[in-house]
């Protein structure tokens, strides 16, 4: 009986990465490998994608563990460092930094070191979240551009906000902005397009491109899975079957009794809950495989454990294989019944949950 498992296919994960560089194959591909490779295994995804042009991360720890785990390809902090402290350790394991806001900038500056940092200036285009105002772009290009510690030329790059609405003009604003910035500078590499952009926009390709949710096979867009794009769920998450029982017309299930049943039926207990990452948000209804079946989830996901409909004349038994996404139910389609991002049903997976990897 198999135990709450992600099985990580990584020959569908080198198949996204090789798909998404022919969409623009004079760029650069960034494998994003933030919050445990989406989920995934970040130290498994970087190793399985030892080619790749970069990797990104977000925070200085998570570039450390790769660092010391024999990850050589390039890495870039998404988010920069948070402190002066930081920045010995850009230069001892060779990592590459965005800079977006003052307090990074000035600290950089301040930094004595014999050795160049490779930076990434990013500009807030739209996304109003990180990055330098468009106001601001100019003078810390220059602060920049005359620093003694930073490599030359300096790379800029911005984030979308809205690139998966295809019909909203914030994303070609966006793209303008950053081309009338950087069309009278000499800068070195550009940045624009993470998965959404990718995907939609092919004029923001540029230089570098970040595959985030796409490279695991999922779409930023729920209504529209990745299979769509010649991508390939590389997540199959699946458990066992621990009980099946008989369950009379009117017996409620499970805490606070959020489901009653209209009728005689069978109901199985699935080894997965909210302690393994299965969402606790997720609504009667939700779609579950069971030998290759769709049978709907009832009552309210418990830490341990959920609970489904398998029909009057069952005939599953103790011990088979339950799928929760994957290949054959999208993630997407997971997301899009609960209101819910692909993004969090993956990251919040936990550590209890085994992950098994395959080639296949």
């Amino acid at each position: 009986m198999k135990a709450a498992t992600a099985i990580i296919n990584r020959s569908a994960l080198i198949h996204n990465y090789n798909t998404l560089k022919k969409l623009s194959p004079n760029s650069q591909l960034m494998a994003v490998v933030k919050a445990n490779g989406y989920g995934h295994g970040a130290l498994e995804i970087a190793k399985t994608l030892h080619f790749a042009d970069y990797c990104g991360v977000a925070r200085v720890d998570e570039a450390l563990a790769l660092r010391e785990s024999g990850i050589t390809s390039p890495i870039l902090l998404l988010e920069g460092f948070v402190s002066e402290y930081c920045l010995p350790l850009l230069i001892e394991h060779q990592l590459e930094t965005v800079i977006h806001c003052q307090e990074q900038l000035d600290m950089l500056l301040a930094f004595k070191s014999e050795q160049l940092i490779k930076v990434w200036l990013k500009l807030d285009t739209g996304m109003h979240r990180l990055g330098i105002r468009m106001e601001e772009a100019e003078n810390a290009f220059m602060q920049l551009s005359c620093s003694a510690i930073v490599e030359k030329p300096i790379n800029l790059m911005t984030h979308f906000a809205c690139s998966d609405e295809l019909d909203n003009p914030l994303t070609q604003n966006q793209i303008n902005q950053f081309d009338t910035f950087s069309q009278t500078k000499a800068i070195g590499l550009s940045s624009l397009a993470a998965s959404g952009g990718i995907l939609f926009w092919p004029e923001s390709r540029r230089d570098l491109n970040r595959a985030g949710i796409i490279l695991y096979g999922v779409s930023p867009l729920t209504n529209k899975p990745a299979i769509d794009f010649d991508l390939k769920p590389v997540m199959q998450l699946e458990s066992s079957l621990i009980a099946v029982r008989r369950h009379l017309k009117g017996e409620s299930v499970g805490y606070n009794a959020t489901w009653t049943g209209d009728r005689d039926t069978t109901i199985g207990v699935v080894a997965i809950g909210y302690g393994d990452g299965y969402s606790r948000s997720l609504k009667n209804g939700t779609p579950v495989l069971v030998n290759g079946r769709e049978v709907p989830l009832i009552g309210r996901v418990s830490m341990d454990m959920i609970t489904v409909d398998l029909g009057p004349n069952a005939t599953d038994k103790v011990g088979d294989t339950v799928i929760l996404w994957g290949k054959a139910l999208p993630i997407e389609r997971i997301a899009l019944q609960n209101g819910l991002s692909p993004y969090e049903l993956m990251t919040q997976l936990t550590s209890r949950l085994k992950l098994e990897y395959i080639d296949e």
